[in-house]
């Protein structure tokens, strides 16, 4: 993992006491402050010495599209080498804003739906890399007087977050520390191979956020066929790392998500949603997210219409379902489609 802001500063000022780096950590997610000069709290001198060392924000906008219904923003951001990513700002059904978070350049995943498989893996971002993708719609809905708030992060852009586990906890640690977004309103989803779902388990100092896993099916062949990085007796070592984790790390009222992308005539049988139902049911505290599948210019690939009946049989087996509402399909924002473009 590369040395983050926070690193860097106590490396270059290590004469600096530790509250003066939580002044500079306060005044990087303040939108009210665009620049190091602007950090009045500081001194003078110290704020000119900061300013040639280290970047004020990791991230350049290169693109900018608003979805038709003005709900879903698109942002199209270069690195420092002159690699882009995409984040999605979403007005959420509370009136206030979910920001969708990129954690790498690709995806190495391969899911058969993703238009970021298709990229394949580039590198990992930085800590400050991710951070700062929220720190950019907080400048933004500043800069366009927008008043409500980023209540949500969801890290289900570009990248398989568990494959850059250090940064993504590094950065989900700053967000908990300066933000007022807590811990409840921050999801990672995760195309849940075993060895990072174990990581999670082992780690004392995971934050406390939510776990959304993206299943897709719940027939270890098929599953194998839309997520090619599944494992052998997946669905078996899922359903035992679910117990450990609702012992281990989940509260009392905590879930865990099963994210299930519905494709016509691939997963959305009356078979596959008995079979969605028992695995659910078997496995604990789940909550089950169907989700549209959005096109990505894959013609062996449609949508299934659906829906409402998986809803139904899911119910029938104890679960709750719900059904994401896609947004930003229009300007290649919904889920999946995020490809760097």
């Amino acid at each position: 993992m590369e040395q983050t802001r926070h690193e860097q500063f106590a490396t270059l000022f290590p004469e600096q006491p530790r509250w003066r780096l939580s002044q500079v950590e306060c005044a990087l997610f303040n939108p009210e402050i665009s620049s190091w000069e602007k950090i009045s709290n500081i001194p003078l001198g110290l704020r000119e010495k900061i300013a040639p060392s280290l970047p004020w924000i990791s991230v350049v906008q290169d693109e900018l599209y608003k979805s038709s219904d003005k709900q879903t923003h698109r942002a199209l951001l270069k690195l420092y080498d002159g690699k882009k990513i995409e984040t999605v700002l979403i007005k959420n059904k509370r009136g206030q804003f979910s920001v969708c978070v990129s954690s790498q350049v690709g995806c190495a995943m391969g899911c058969s739906f993703c238009a970021t498989g298709a990229m394949g893996f580039k590198r990992n971002l930085t800590a400050d890399e991710i951070v700062d993708q929220l720190r950019f719609w907080k400048y933004f809905l500043r800069n366009h007087n927008i008043k409500e708030r980023v209540s949500n992060i969801v890290m289900m852009g570009m990248g398989e977050p568990l494959a850059n586990y250090d940064n993504v906890k590094a950065a989900i640690s700053q967000w908990l520390e300066f933000t007022d977004i807590g811990a409840n309103h921050i999801t990672v989803s995760t195309v849940g191979l075993l060895p990072h779902l174990q990581k999670i388990l082992m780690d004392k100092t995971w934050p406390s956020v939510r776990i959304a896993i993206s299943l897709h099916s719940a027939d270890d062949n098929l599953r194998k066929k839309i997520v090619p990085t599944t494992d052998k007796n997946y669905l078996n070592g899922l359903v035992q790392w679910a117990k450990e984790y609702f012992k281990i790390k989940a509260s009392n009222k905590r879930h865990l998500t099963f994210e299930y992308v519905l494709l016509g005539g691939i997963n959305d049988s009356l078979r596959d949603a008995k079979l969605l139902g028992n695995f659910a049911a078997k496995t604990g505290r789940i909550k089950v997210n169907l989700i549209p599948f959005n096109d990505i210019n894959n013609p062996s690939l449609k949508s299934s219409r659906v829906a409402d009946e998986f809803v139904l049989i899911l119910k029938k087996c104890g679960v709750l379902a719900t059904v994401r509402q896609s947004a930003g399909g229009d300007i290649m924002a919904a889920c999946g489609q995020l490809a760097g473009k």
